[in-house]
């Protein structure tokens, strides 16, 4: 008994030493060289092997030897070619995946990144300068200054805290309470425990400030300069306010009747209220000289052309709202409409009638779910999400759809749909069942046919959730370059061939979250600024509080509750409950303030 006990307690201290290392390394820091996180690897599947054949008892000390020695710049191409042959040699004749894995994973580091192996055996250093960089400062798409900001809350300084996000994002509300928050992917705190709640404190910040209720910085001189944005979305009005503090001149088109773009049109109001998105938008539009024309259609109520003659500079920053469909042949029904329509059905007023109904959704990302928990709310029977390979949703997303009734299937591939022979209604629709055949470049499971039968789902509406695209047909007519539905720009939002035309957002990228719309509209009015002979700065005089170490004892994370699920599926009001003032408080004390200690390759942080 003793010596199984024994086994146990081992077993549970090994656990917890994985745990350890696994949060140590998703809490790896951008800005650090790939070959000592490849080398690092290296060591651990050395540390697996049973060391009883040869190739991976030595082959992996030697190989470890090697990598060492380009690292620290003693390597040369001989050292490279050594490298190469010794792993392709453990690869072949290793007697289990261990030793075969190792010698894969220096390959792959020797194929990925060739250009750093060649900067440390050429230049016996990096590529860059790498230094350990703010990871959720790094990590977020408009490079709002998080620690900043989060320290202001800890002060109770919640104005500057909503100032401070605006310097780099103009809608603090919106992504409060949307984003896909990728700045806590990294964050140093999962060494000690969890990632510190970046959203919920921001979210806690813009509720006790509210953006509308702060005045907009200060702006530039005007510089008598007209600007022309196409599509009052996260880019086109992030554009718009940064262009506006700048001193230009800007006017903003929209098709549609009201502003917001994706924000509201594409996500429903429990999960984004409209005043608080309105919000947001009062702000953007008390920056500078900003005009909104609503429901002004490019190419119906004014031509690209003329708006090109009209303005200095133009920035086309439209959403992706149009859903894809799925090839049906030539079979016409009622009943099967894409999820973008759908959701811009709700929000305009008009909702489909599902009240009893059966709703089929075809799709696994975050636009499903959307759907799938409006459809719960307008009084669906049944709600199934088919799709084809794993759920890409948030994992949150996917908790909470469930718990409002929604079922999931996945590994099912659209085949066929079934319609009443009298009455040509939508009666149900067939999937294939697949199997996981491995892995694409991005990472993606794929799939084949599996031998199984067609399955049959019964449903009354089909709701299609596979992917959207922008509406270029104007501008590909007037000579815009457009690839396959997207609108070609360079990293500058710059079109080749175009002067004084840019792009950027979903029209560029294709469908994307709102902070990379942001960023893009972001990056849009500094190249524009340039574009005009100039080189404004936005004046941000905010005064971030001085670092203070914090006690590194475990301290569990503050999350964000929502309604309970059979309270909150009844209506489109706001789910989430705000954190209480003692948790945000606590929260924001649990950030380590990685912008002064630890950071960067000078005293001080990272700045």
């Amino acid at each position: 008994m003793k010596i199984l006990a024994a086994e146990g307690n081992m077993n549970e201290r090994m656990d917890t030493v994985l745990r350890r290392f696994r949060s140590r390394l998703s809490a790896y820091p951008p800005g650090m060289c790939p070959l000592v996180l490849y080398r690092s690897l290296l060591q651990i599947s050395m540390n697996q092997s049973c060391g009883k054949c040869v190739p991976c008892r030595d082959g992996l000390l030697e190989a470890d030897r090697l990598m060492r020695r380009i690292i620290e710049g003693e390597g040369n191409s001989a050292t490279m070619q050594e490298l190469y042959d010794l792993c392709v040699m453990i690869r072949k004749t290793s007697d289990c995946a261990v030793g075969t894995a190792a010698a894969d994973l220096v390959l792959e580091s020797m194929r990925e990144f060739a250009d750093e192996y060649e900067s440390h055996i050429r230049d016996r250093r990096c590529m860059e300068n790498t230094s350990q960089t703010i990871p959720c400062r790094t990590l977020c798409p408009a490079h709002v200054d998080v620690p900043g900001y989060i320290a202001l809350i800890g002060r109770k300084d919640f104005a500057g805290a909503v100032n401070l996000i605006r310097d780099k994002n103009p809608f603090p509300t919106a992504c409060a309470m949307v984003c896909e928050h990728p700045c806590e992917e990294k964050c140093r705190r999962m060494i000690i425990d969890d990632p510190v709640n970046i959203r919920g404190l921001k979210k806690y910040a813009v509720d006790m400030a509210p953006a509308d209720e702060l005045p907009a910085p200060e702006a530039n001189v005007p510089t008598g300069k007209k600007i022309a944005v196409v599509g009052a979305g996260p880019a086109g009005l992030t554009a718009a306010w940064f262009l506006g503090l700048m001193g230009h001149r800007v006017v903003v088109f929209e098709e549609h009747e009201k502003p917001g773009g994706m924000l509201r049109y594409g996500i429903p109001a429990y999960r984004l209220p409209r005043e608080r998105l309105d919000s947001d938008i009062r702000g953007i539009l008390s920056a500078g000289d900003i005009e909104l024309r609503c429901n002004t259609r490019i190419g119906k109520d004014i031509s690209f052309e003329e708006i090109r003659q009209k303005y200095d500079a133009v920035y086309l920053g439209l959403g992706a709202q149009i859903g894809n469909r799925i090839p049906m042949g030539n079979i016409k029904v009622e009943n099967v409409i894409p999820a973008s329509d759908f959701l811009r059905d709700v929000e305009e007023g008009h909702p489909m009638d599902l009240e009893g109904k059966r709703v089929v959704l075809i799709g696994g990302g975050n636009v499903a779910m959307d759907a799938a928990r409006t459809a719960i709310r307008l009084g669906a029977l049944t709600t199934h999400v088919l799709a084809r390979r794993r759920f890409r949703a948030l994992s949150n997303e996917l908790e909470s759809a469930m718990q409002e009734g929604v079922r999931f299937r996945t590994l099912l591939a659209f085949q066929k749909i079934e319609t009443d022979k009298e009455t040509n209604e939508l009666r149900a629709v067939w999937m294939q069942p697949m199997i996981a055949k491995g892995f694409d470049k991005e990472g993606m499971i794929t799939t084949e046919p599996s031998s199984a039968p067609p399955q049959r789902f019964k449903c009354d509406v089909l709701i299609l959730c596979v992917g959207q695209h922008t509406d270029t047909g104007h501008f590909a007519a007037a000579g815009i370059p457009v690839s396959k539905g997207r609108i070609k720009a360079d990293e500058a939002c710059m079109i080749e061939g175009w002067d004084g035309v840019f792009a950027g957002g979903d029209c560029v990228t294709g469908p994307a979250t709102a902070i990379k719309a942001i960023a893009a509209g972001q990056a849009a009015a500094y190249n524009i600024d340039e574009y005009l002979g100039y080189h404004h700065k936005i004046k941000c005089d905010i005064q971030i509080p001085p670092a203070v170490s914090v006690d590194h004892i475990p301290t569990a994370r503050a999350e964000i509750a929502e309604l309970d699920p059979f309270e909150r599926k009844e209506n489109f009001d706001e789910v989430e409950v705000p954190m209480t003032p003692e948790e945000a408080m606590r929260e924001a004390g649990r950030c380590l303030r990685c912008d002064h200690f630890g950071c960067g390759s000078m005293v001080g942080g990272c700045y």
